[in-house]
């Protein structure tokens, strides 16, 4: 767990989106974290202080205004590449930075099974991914909701709102998720 006592000093901005406000976390290393909307904006900014402790909410600088623009778009169904969008991993085990490299690179509209990523890991351990991605602090910019279950299944969602949230993202990106095999795309 990372100790944001030793840490730079971390901001964050709240912003509207068309799924509702988000949250953007970020310190001069790069972004910290990103929260989904949760029921209302004093829970959003409470999940973002217990994620955070010790966060200052403060206006964003271009560079991050560029990332807010770049998601905002994105969640509302443009195509927007976030892979390059400088994230401060201190505190997240080597294994999940591996397991966020490879969902990185998943574009929109398209997924990955839990399966698929250990196999290009050279493990044996769909669930190991699962829960690295349960972990994920950035939400949208690493997109764990393009990594679904083996046979079409959805598979789990941590953020507010569950799989109906991931199945939302989806959507608005889409990839076709209706859990039927045969309709998801995915990435070679």
């Amino acid at each position: 767990m990372r100790d944001y006592a030793s840490s730079p000093p971390a901001f964050y901005t709240l912003f509207e989106t068309s799924i509702g406000l988000c949250g953007l976390a970020w310190n001069e290393r790069g972004v910290v974290g990103f929260q989904l909307p949760e029921d209302d904006a004093s829970d959003t900014r409470g999940r973002i202080a217990k994620r955070f402790p010790g966060i200052f909410e403060a206006p964003p600088p271009p560079d991050v205004q560029g990332i807010i623009a770049d998601v905002t778009a994105l969640l509302r169904g443009e195509a927007r590449d976030l892979s390059a969008v400088p994230l401060d991993m201190e505190g997240v085990s080597d294994f999940d930075g591996r397991v966020y490299e490879i969902a990185r690179c998943i574009p929109p509209g398209r997924v990955l099974t839990y399966g698929e990523i250990a196999s290009r890991l050279g493990i044996d351990n769909a669930r190991a991914i699962g829960q690295a991605l349960g972990r994920n602090p950035f939400a949208v910019i690493v997109p764990c909701h393009r990594v679904v279950a083996a046979g079409g299944k959805l598979g789990g969602f941590s953020a507010n709102g569950g799989a109906t949230t991931k199945r939302r993202l989806l959507a608005i990106e889409g990839a076709r998720c209706d859990e039927s095999p045969t309709l998801f795309d995915l990435i070679p």
